[in-house]
């Protein structure tokens, strides 16, 4: 610690090898300032396209995102690490199967949450006593009040899709994000690469099964698949439905798209993200839509799919049941319509019933 209190810049380079030593497959640094997005953030917003997520437009949440010091005060550097994710060991065919429901490649393994957020506790702890200083830090994975996308572009982790998405021009997209916030100054920052790539490209924009892009790197939410069956608590509008094929958690089609994701995703190397047998990525139908409270805590707690409980789950398989058109459904689908204790399932159970005849 230097005289005037202020810690010493530590060295980037040892940190971005600790990081990789830590199982990440891609770090940053970066001096702890507001995204570059951050106007445009806020326009979007304004727009009400960030739907039902009322805490993206909390007061306080809007104040962290304009200074990181209210979350972490005395910040000065931002540590961005990217996981890759990606598996490739599930048919398309399998996927595909309208018998089956479809969860997205990120939710076919272990929650990332619990593989991220212990590394960068690990990396956190490893900064505080490496540098001999009384540094204060403050890990994220996908959980603050920051806009992480903008920020791992910023640290120069791949520049930012039509589709909103992080891309990295040599790993593609399927990457998940982790930050450290700490007051700890580095001797050498990141600087961003390309603002976009994507050229006239415009894949992922007519790809999206629900035209959820108004425009190139805007999305709106409430339209999006993914934003359907995970984060919207309530019922799903009827006319986007029929939109959501076989989706039951997530939707993975405008990365799929992407040629960089198609050209460069390679397997993940962690390998608690990869399914250990088709089921963890295209289940029956017919198993989703006779879930219980019991059934459903046992075959998805430790995954990503447990944050939206049994309810949600089940309401998604109804969509993708009634989309299917086989009348092998209309039983399972007639008890939930009759018999369910959430009016949600019921009432998507009868939507769904009506589709199969």
């Amino acid at each position: 610690m230097a005289r005037s209190g202020v810690p010493l810049p530590f060295s980037a380079a040892k940190t971005r090898a600790a990081a990789v030593r830590r199982g990440f497959s891609d770090v940053g640094i970066i001096p702890a300032a507001p995204s570059p997005h951050l106007d445009a953030y806020l326009r979007w917003v304004d727009s009400g396209m960030h739907g039902a997520m009322g805490y993206l437009a909390r007061p306080d949440r809007l104040a962290r995102r304009r200074d990181l010091n209210v979350i972490l005060p005395g910040v000065r550097s931002l540590v961005i690490v990217a996981l890759d994710y990606g598996t490739d060991v599930v048919p398309a065919e399998v996927l595909r199967d309208p018998r089956r429901g479809r969860f997205s490649n990120y939710a076919w393994g272990a929650d990332y949450h619990d593989v991220l957020t212990p590394r960068l506790d690990q990396l956190a702890d490893w900064l505080r006593a490496e540098s001999g200083q009384d540094v204060a830090s403050r890990v994220y994975v996908d959980t603050g009040a920051i806009i992480e996308r903008s920020h791992a572009h910023t640290a120069g982790l791949g520049f930012l899709g039509k589709n909103t998405m992080l891309i990295h021009p040599r790993r593609g997209s399927y990457l998940f994000l982790g930050e450290i916030l700490t007051t700890l100054p580095f001797d050498a920052y990141d600087t961003p690469g390309r603002t976009s790539m994507c050229g006239t490209c415009t894949r992922c924009l007519h790809a999206c099964p629900t035209d959820a892009f108004p425009e190139p790197y805007v999305l709106d939410a409430r339209r999006c698949i993914s934003y359907l069956t995970i984060e919207l608590k309530g019922p799903i509008p009827k006319d986007l439905r029929p939109l959501m094929g076989n989706w039951v958690y997530g939707c993975d089609v405008c990365q799929a798209v992407c040629p960089f994701t198609r050209k460069f995703t390679l397997p993940t190397e962690a390998r608690a993200f990869w399914p250990g047998d088709v089921e963890r990525a295209a289940p029956p139908l017919s198993d989703l839509l006779q879930l219980d409270d019991d059934t459903f805590r046992a075959r998805y707690a430790g995954s990503a799919v447990w944050r939206i409980k049994r309810e949600r789950l089940v309401r998604n398989a109804c969509v993708a049941a009634g989309n299917s058109g086989l009348p092998e459904f209309a039983p399972l689908l007639d008890h939930l319509a009759r018999h369910d204790s959430s009016g949600l399932v019921r009432e998507h159970a009868a939507w769904a019933l009506r589709q199969v005849g």
